[in-house]
């Protein structure tokens, strides 16, 4: 295995990472933002109001894109196991 494989699987490792958390992060800043701006307009200081919709909103976009994020590990993992031949020289 050559330097250069093993960076490229690192670069793919990292990608797909990247791709699998940013519906979940992009929907938390998301709602973060949304619910502190709500905060500040009505000066309400309450920790739980900032927490548990995220949370939901972040369950919700599991739910919704969690068959993608499947198919795409599952995708990455089938092509990482019919690969090994390759890779081992």
């Amino acid at each position: 295995m050559t330097p250069h494989t093993v960076m490229d699987l690192a670069y793919q490792g990292m990608k797909l990472t990247l791709m699998m958390a940013a519906p979940m992060l992009g929907t938390a800043l998301l709602f973060g933002l949304l619910i502190s701006l709500f905060q500040a307009a009505t000066q309400i200081n309450e920790m739980t109001l900032s927490f548990i919709p995220k949370i939901l909103a972040v369950f919700v976009v599991l739910i919704i894109a969690g068959p993608w994020l499947i198919g795409e590990i599952m995708d990455f993992t089938r092509h990482l196991f019919l690969n090994i031949p390759n890779l081992v020289q």
